[in-house]
């Protein structure tokens, strides 16, 4: 693993402090300087609509770019009401969509990982269900195993709303390992 590969890691929700966005962070810290780490930040991405897809807003275009230019995209998204987010879904929806006659959309064949923590026990599980069929139609190369799936949030931090992945961050460690090694082949 002699070149370093630029990651772009999704959080599927919006909120500074989400427990996802912190997950994405804990991520960052165990891949170090072994590859590229960014958070896309898309607060400013508008809801997807014909009317506005040609030419896209310049909000689009940024993140676009910086998809297309990623080796490996990494997915962190909650659960809500047992489906990823709206925001997330709407992301998805620009990014599938083909950048010009030309130039087709962003996300066909990039490597993929899914991780989420979530509230319930589920752990964000069901809503990875769904998010890894839909990565599939857009012909994404899905890391299916390890898929990391944090339940019961509230456990998981601390007095300050801090992640202590106590019991899980052995399982976040193997995810990343195994997402580097996968980016590779």
């Amino acid at each position: 693993m002699n070149e370093k590969k630029r990651l772009i890691a999704i959080v599927g929700s919006l909120r500074k402090g989400s427990y996802n966005r912190k997950l994405a962070l804990e991520a960052k810290k165990i891949i170090g300087d072994r590859a590229e780490f960014e958070i896309l930040d898309y607060n400013e991405v508008p809801f997807f609509c014909q009317d506005i897809e040609f030419p896209p807003p310049d909000s689009v275009l940024k993140i676009r770019e910086k998809v297309k230019n990623a080796d490996a995209i990494w997915f962190f998204s909650p659960e809500y009401n047992h489906y990823f987010s709206g925001v997330l879904k709407n992301l998805i929806d620009w990014l599938s969509r083909p950048i010009s006659e030309e130039i087709p959309q962003v996300l066909r064949g990039k490597p993929a990982a899914v991780s989420g923590i979530a509230l319930g026990m589920f752990g964000a599980g069901i809503a990875q269900d769904h998010l890894v069929s839909l990565l599939s139609i857009l012909n994404m190369r899905i890391m299916n195993q390890p898929r990391l799936t944090i339940p019961s949030a509230f456990q998981q931090v601390d007095e300050n709303d801090e992640l202590n992945l106590h019991i899980s961050r052995g399982f976040l460690e193997q995810q990343t390992e195994a997402f580097l090694k996968f980016i590779h082949n």
